[in-house]
């Protein structure tokens, strides 16, 4: 097993995108999974890492990486210290991190012999399968698309008119607590007006009804976060995606940061497995 931790890639917004990369060198091309987290998250969260053998075992290459603008750093990977960073991330950078990371990886030569970028799949989690999702049905590159506990909706919480939204261009922040680490995390007024700009192309609902490749959508239908209505509106515009309910699951799939069992979860472990069983025969 080779595994290359934390090493970066330039991106498009003047900050590293800290990547890992995770393959069996076989000297024999495998197919790749590139996975993306979602809000508040990053690769490393609970037991992101530990899922990194279940790909491997079934001859998969796994590529996972933190978006520039998440707000750690490779000195800090989990605490948010670049709180800066965090409120200057817009989906618009997700998307182009994603596209430098395939880009990367499609161009470098000293991998060439062990990962088959003819056959890349997009897994992207919450937020993350959103960014996903949009990605998969604009770049031809993507040939399969997994979605864990993702929204459907990206302007669902963060633009509702009315005085909130008044206040917020007017204070130009607007600050969310993170319950894990009690940091207040801005979100500076440039992220809703990239929003606002790109509207279009950040719509969901049009990227699915588009999608042309294998769609497997996977929610546990006690999703605090992320409702399961979600996850049926996303089955809903593409009736040819697969959905799979993980009954009374939450929506990390029983997973916790920290995570310190050497197994995953029951649930997690379950979404992992259907996961790699709709790579294989989609």
């Amino acid at each position: 097993m080779r595994i290359l931790k934390n090493f970066p890639i330039n991106g498009k917004h003047n900050k590293s995108i800290i990547t890992d990369l995770y393959f069996n060198q076989t000297n024999k091309q495998k197919p790749l999974v590139i996975f993306c987290h979602g809000y508040k998250g990053y690769k490393d969260w609970g037991a992101f890492d530990l899922m990194s053998s279940s790909f491997l075992k079934a001859g998969f290459v796994l590529l996972k990486f933190n978006f520039s603008h998440n707000g750690c750093t490779l000195d800090q990977p989990i605490d948010f210290p670049d709180l800066d960073a965090f409120g200057n991330n817009n989906y618009s950078k997700e998307l182009d991190d994603l596209d430098s990371i395939i880009n990367w990886i499609c161009t470098i030569t000293k991998f060439k012999n062990e990962i088959d970028t003819d056959n890349i799949t997009l897994i992207g989690h919450s937020r993350g399968g959103a960014i996903a999702t949009i990605k998969a049905a604009e770049d031809s590159r993507i040939k399969k698309l997994v979605s864990w506990a993702a929204v459907c909706d990206l302007n669902r919480t963060m633009f509702h008119e009315g005085a909130e939204l008044d206040k917020w261009k007017k204070d130009g922040v607007l600050y969310v607590l993170n319950g894990r680490t009690k940091q207040k995390m801005p979100h500076f007024i440039q992220f809703y007006f990239d929003y606002k700009k790109n509207k279009k192309r950040l719509c969901v609902e049009n990227a699915v009804k588009k999608m042309m490749i294998p769609h497997l959508i996977i929610h546990g239908d006690n999703d605090l976060s992320v409702p399961f209505l979600h996850a049926q509106n996303l089955h809903h515009w593409n009736l040819s995606s697969k959905l799979i309910v993980v009954p009374k699951s939450n929506h990390v799939f029983g997973a916790s940061q920290p995570w310190t069992e050497t197994k995953l979860p029951i649930d997690f472990r379950f979404v992992v497995e259907k996961t790699i069983t709709f790579i294989t025969n989609p």
